[in-house]
């Protein structure tokens, strides 16, 4: 996983009160957890939100009153109007114990489906996962140059060595479906095949 380094303070005081004046503050409240003990902190709105609105998965070294912890993002909560971080589950990472992660998926080449009309659809943007934290790579890539109109790739296709994926094996992650432009050319394509065959009995049955 491509990794971050935040920092932060731990709370004095957990309560409603408490983490209003930090959200006043600019300040998101959050706990970590997973460890030997639940750790309330607060961490600068602004500099998470960097890790938030990202479409990568980052494993966080978050500094808290001088200890490093390496941890993940694992729920966050946002206001229903504003949309704002309210707050932040973070989840230790500890070397022998497995978490469950959702890894981002991205595609690579030029499928043959789509140069023939084809449209590429994205079923899973993420992946979810379970191994060890030394496990997970940066992301989930796909090769797509093979796939024609109609074809797939499966979850039972996708091989991450040391991770267990948690969707069932039929699960359809990346498709190459038909467009109708993709139909109308078939049409016409079969449409000429037609005019062809009519102009080819025509010529024989003026030979006779």
């Amino acid at each position: 996983m491509k990794k971050v380094s935040l920092s932060g303070s731990s709370r004095e005081n957990v309560g409603k009160k408490d983490a209003k004046a930090q959200r006043r503050a600019g300040n998101v409240p959050a706990v970590i957890y997973g460890g030997d003990k639940q750790v309330h902190v607060f961490i600068s709105e602004i500099a998470l939100k960097k890790v938030v609105y990202s479409p990568e998965v980052y494993q966080i070294e978050l500094a808290i009153d001088g200890a490093d912890t390496n941890v993940i993002i694992q729920d966050i909560q946002f206001h229903p109007v504003t949309d704002r971080i309210v707050h932040v589950d973070f989840l230790e990472l500890i070397a022998d114990k497995e978490v469950k992660i959702g890894l981002p998926v991205r595609t690579s080449g030029l499928s043959e489906g789509i140069k023939n009309g084809g449209r590429l659809a994205m079923n899973f943007r993420k992946i979810n996962c379970q191994g060890l934290p030394s496990a997970f790579p940066e992301e989930v890539v796909l090769d797509i140059t093979d796939l024609n109109i109609g074809d797939s790739i499966r979850v039972s296709s996708v091989d991450l060595k040391g991770l267990t994926l948690l969707h069932p094996e039929n699960a359809v992650v990346v498709a190459v479906k038909r467009t109708r432009a993709a139909m109308s050319a078939d049409a016409v394509e079969g449409e000429e095949g037609e005019e062809g065959e009519e102009g080819e009995e025509g010529e024989a049955a003026a030979a006779e």
